[in-house]
This record gives C-alpha cells, structure tokens and sequence, in this order.
C-alpha cells in the first residue's frame, strides 16, 4: 500500500469516526445543555418582565440559579461536558463535512468552525464557573460586551469596526428569524420519524423559539451600532441589558414576555433537536 492510499484511507477512517455514535451522542447532549439555558434564560426573562428579575437573564444568571439547586454543581458539569461535546461535533463539521449534500462545502465548513469556536468558549465558561463554586469567570453579559466594545473603539479605526460588527450581529438576528419564520429547520430533522402532532409542535418551538432569538440579536447589533456612532461603549448592550431595553418600548413588559416565552420556546425546540436532528 502506498502513501497516497494510505492516506486516504487514514482519512476515510477519520470521516467515519467523526460521524461515528460518539460525536453523534456529543450533539445530541450538546443540544440538550443548550436548550437548558436558553430555557433558564427565558424563564429569567419572563421574572424580569413580572417585576421580579433579581438575576440577570443570561448565560451567567442562568449557571447562578442552577447553582442554588440541590446537585446544581453537578448539573453544571454536565452542561459544560455537554457543550463540549457540541463543540467537538462541530469541529467534526468542520473537518470532515456535515451531513447532508452540501455538508462538505467550504462556506458550511467555515460556519461550522466558527460555531466550534462560540461553543468552546461557552463550554469553558460553563466549565470555570462550575470549578469557581458559583464565581463566573467570564462576567455578565452586559459587562463583556462594554468591555470589549470600549476596548476596540480605542484602535485605529475601532468605530467601523465595532459598526461593521453590530451590523453583522443585526444582519445575522434578521437572517436567524428568517429562516425560523421559513421552517428551514425541516432540512435538518428527521420529519419521518414525528407523528403529526410532535411535528406541529417541534414547529411552533422552532418558528417561536428562532424567531425571539433573531430578535434579541438584532437588537443587540442595533445597539452596537448605536455604540460606535455615538463612540460611547455603555451604549453596547449584552444579552440581560438587551432583554431589559424591551419593557421601555410602547409594548412595555408585554413585549419582553412575548421574547421571553419565544427562548422559553426555543430551549423546548433545542430538546427536539437532540432527539430528531440528523447528524
């Protein structure tokens, strides 16, 4: 056997490894923890919107209140294993392809590396604060995202690209709740598999649940923006602070209980997801 073909056979080995029981069983965990913390930040949320927000409804709030539960330490290595485990399949992806025709494209390849990264920082974070005894070594999200914007604003050239950034996070909440309000999601589920009425209701977590996390999103980018025009970083906005700025809209607390529900809805459409997503 020469080089070449062993090569290839190494990496044909390495293709049906990534796609193998292991990295699947690590996605459908991984979309398990994910669907336990945008559930617990809905439910956050929905407090916020009640008149009894005392956490702050992001990642961070969430970990803090699971924390206060009996066996919450443990509940919270395993959300960070179980982020990790996301990670690991979409670096699989990225290696070696997703499933479906396309799935070995290099724009699919590149997205799925991008979210390898986001869930490897998740996965750390979730991990340091369950190691920390309750101490979040990544902050608030609304402290992130000051920090960060306020650091960039000083290089040269830090208001377009902070611009540039919250135009794409904008851009990118449009296209999340586009997609959502199309079911593009039925491309990635085993539809065969569903009665008719799971498959109603994995549709209104999905068309709900994408929709409300397009909107914070786009949200979050617009106040980005409004950040690196007005060259005045507190006016960037994390996920809590974002989530908070809905009740002074003319809705009022009406329209944050309606995102609410949609994360609450969009944590029970990732609990689908792990049990019906082809990977």
């Amino acid at each position: 056997m020469n080089t070449a073909s062993m090569a290839q056979t190494g990496r044909t080995g390495a293709r049906r490894a990534a796609r193998g029981s292991v990295t699947k069983g690590a996605a459908r965990v991984g979309f398990t923890a994910r669907g336990v913390i945008y559930l617990l930040v809905g439910v956050l949320a929905l407090q916020i919107a009640f008149g009894d927000g005392k956490r702050q409804a992001d990642r961070g709030g969430a970990l803090a209140a699971l924390a206060d539960k009996p066996f919450g330490s443990v509940v919270l290595w395993a959300l960070g294993i179980g982020l990790a485990g996301m990670a690991l399949w979409r670096l699989s992806e990225a290696l070696f392809g997703a499933a479906g025709p396309d799935g070995r494209k290099a724009g699919k390849r590149l997205m799925s590396a991008a979210r390898f990264l986001f869930y490897a920082f998740v996965a750390y974070s979730v991990l340091s604060f369950a190691a920390g005894s309750g101490s979040d070594g990544s902050g608030s999200s609304d402290k992130q995202s000051k920090d960060v914007t306020a650091r960039v604003l000083e290089w040269p050239g830090g208001q377009w690209i902070v611009g540039v950034a919250g135009v794409g996070v904008a851009v990118a909440g449009v296209w999340i709740a586009g997609r959502a309000l199309l079911r593009s999601f039925h491309d990635k589920l085993k539809l065969h598999e569903m009665s008719p009425r799971v498959r109603k209701l994995v549709d209104v977590t999905g068309v709900g649940g994408g929709a409300a996390r397009g909107v914070v999103f786009a949200a979050a980018g617009a106040f980005a923006v409004r950040a690196a025009v007005d060259y005045e970083p507190d006016k960037a906005k994390g996920l809590d602070d974002t989530l908070r700025s809905f009740v002074d809209t003319p809705l009022g607390p009406w329209l944050l209980v309606l995102v609410a529900a949609g994360l609450v809805l969009f944590g029970v459409f990732s609990f689908a997801m792990a049990r019906w997503r082809r990977v």
